[in-house]
């Protein structure tokens, strides 16, 4: 019996519902891990003296960055843990079980004690909730660019599976956010250093629970319900089959990870330690900034589904090569406050190219049984190598009189990435989601 037309755009409606539903699901799941997981190094410079009483800044900050980097090194354990999950159990239950765990991390910070209540313990517990955080943080990449990539059509996958950084970037505004309000309208300085940074750990805490409500009510995507057979085959004996796939993901992720933890995470600490701008503008700064970065995903995605996604990675390996030592150097120096702004807007433009489509490139390298696992772990790999180490390393060049190393650093690792995406095939026409 054939369908009527009607019956045919009511199908089609019906099914763009239930792809947005579960887009809509995943992503703010997303959203929540990644508020908790940008809590810490908002609030950073808050929380530093509570957990490493040093009168020197920089060397608090230096202590703060330091299991924030330590974080990263739990994200290869995350990835390969809840990769494996997502492709022998289901998509579904792996982020529903991530977002869970973050949970736990922030409500284990909002409640830490301080280094004059317990001494060294302190610093300890803040370093063991930031390695459960980074568990949960490192299976969620691979896991939600796999959901997003396989519920979105052929024709609009660039575009949805933007919204991964959209919600990415979105959970570092809303702990810029929540820190605006603290600072300007709820909280003295004094209040702020001394107890007020808890709070943002504590809603991230209840935010976390909310998202696992809604992670329990999004379906499971077709890919891995037809190929849950294979995904019992799995695992890393079954990674190591997709060598060349494995070693494009690093490439991929090395140049794009360092350059967006530059430009967004410890940007806004750079502001205030070397442009030397008060915390509260400083904020404010990045919180714009941020908004006009979050906004740009989707356009860029969109851009991909037209011209592919090769084109937008090349534009950001070459700007990113010949523009980030200008753009910081300029920054360093700069005393305008638009100049400043407009220099961060347009070093996020710049990464846009890589962050509105990297989740969709790397899923679209690897088959559904092992998509998840691949997507995850040589990117978390990367990611706690580069990324987590960038924002110390930054310090630490600046402590030792020699920040500009940093930037020349920063931009020889895109040229590294742009040599791969110059060789790369367009995984936009060669996609393995459609297999």
């Amino acid at each position: 019996m054939h369908k009527t037309a009607d019956t045919l755009q009511k199908d089609e409606i019906k099914d763009v519902e239930h792809r947005l539903k579960s887009i809509f699901g995943g992503s703010i799941g997303n959203l929540v891990e990644w508020y908790d997981w940008y809590t810490y190094s908002a609030f950073a410079l808050y929380f530093s003296p509570i957990f490493f009483p040093n009168s020197n800044p920089t060397a608090q900050l230096l202590g703060t960055a330091g299991i924030f980097a330590v974080g990263f090194l739990m994200r290869p354990i995350g990835g390969w843990l809840f990769g494996s999950i997502a492709d022998k159990y289901g998509r579904k239950k792996s982020m529903t079980l991530s977002v869970f765990i973050m949970a736990i991390g922030s409500l284990m910070i909002g409640l830490a004690p301080g280094y004059n209540q317990i001494g060294v313990a302190a610093p300890l517990l803040l370093l063991f909730a930031r390695l459960i955080q980074g568990l949960s943080t490192g299976g969620e990449y691979g896991t939600s660019a796999t959901y997003l990539s396989e519920m979105a059509t052929k024709k609009h996958r660039g575009f949805y599976s933007s919204f991964q950084y959209v919600t990415l970037i979105g959970g570092q505004l809303l702990a810029l956010g929540i820190q605006l309000i603290l600072q300007n309208w709820l909280l003295t300085s004094a209040e702020l250093h001394a107890w007020g940074w808890r709070i943002p750990f504590f809603i991230g805490a209840i935010l976390s629970f909310t998202a696992l409500y809604l992670r329990r009510h999004i379906n499971e995507t077709s890919a891995f319900k037809s190929t849950s057979e294979k995904a019992q085959k799995g695992g890393i004996a079954a990674l190591l089959d997709y060598p060349k796939e494995v070693l494009t993901v690093v490439g991929l992720t090395l140049g794009g990870t360092i350059a967006f933890y530059t430009f967004s995470t410890y940007m806004q600490k750079f502001l205030v330690n070397t442009v030397h701008l008060t915390k509260e503008k400083s904020t404010i700064l990045s919180f714009v900034s941020l908004l006009v970065f979050a906004f740009l995903q989707p356009l860029f995605g969109l851009l991909s589904d037209k011209i592919g996604r090769k084109p937008l990675l090349i534009g950001f390996g070459i700007l990113g090569t010949l523009c980030t030592y200008p753009i910081l150097i300029t920054l360093t120096f700069a005393t305008s406050t638009t100049l400043i702004f407009l220099l961060m807007v347009g070093a996020l433009i710049i990464v846009s190219g890589y962050t509105s489509i990297n989740a969709v490139v790397k899923a679209e390298l690897f088959p559904a049984h092992i998509r998840a696992l691949g997507v995850g772990l040589p990117y978390a790999l990367t990611v706690a190598i580069f990324g987590g180490t960038a924002e110390y390393l930054a310090l630490w060049f600046k402590n030792i009189g020699h920040e500009n190393y940093f930037y020349i650093y920063v931009s020889f690792c895109v040229l590294i990435s742009l040599i791969l995406y110059s060789t790369m095939k367009d995984t936009k026409h060669h996609s393995k989601i459609e297999d």
